[in-house]
């Protein structure tokens, strides 16, 4: 094999190999649902189990119009999570964090000023707090 003919090889396959990078590398560092949809889960269940800790000790989380359900926890983390899916797989890891981070502390001020009571504040505030603590790690992961 001649010289000319080595290099133009070898400039085919890098140049294949180059064209066909970017596609891979566009879906490799996404999230993906099951995965992101388990750490929902997994949330969902901490969440649930924080809210049941404190309606067993005899104070339920509440607002001003009465106590919330205790599957309704499990069902706004669940629904939070996919949120946080779209936006993992739409944006940077920076920019993640920093709209992750964002709405957590947005989701905390409904329970500071609707909270029923300062226990039924903290308590709330501690759901979102365990809920964003085990997804946004998780899911920033990619």
């Amino acid at each position: 094999m001649s010289a000319t003919a080595t290099t133009f090889v070898t400039t085919a396959a890098a140049t294949s190999s180059a064209t066909s990078a970017p596609a891979a590398d566009r879906t490799a560092g996404r999230v993906t649902w099951k995965r992101g949809l388990a750490t929902g889960f997994v949330a969902a269940v901490a969440a649930t189990a924080v809210a049941a800790v404190f309606q067993a000790a005899g104070h339920a989380l509440s607002v001003t119009d009465g106590a919330i359900p205790v599957l309704a926890f499990a069902q706004m983390v669940l629904l939070s999570t996919v949120v946080g899916i779209v936006i993992a797989r739409h944006t940077s890891r920076t920019t993640f964090y920093r709209v992750t981070v964002a709405l957590t502390v947005l989701s905390c001020v409904p329970d500071v000023t609707l909270g029923d009571g300062a226990l039924s504040k903290a308590g709330l505030m501690l759901t979102h707090v365990v809920a964003a603590a085990i997804i946004v790690p998780r899911l920033a992961r990619r």
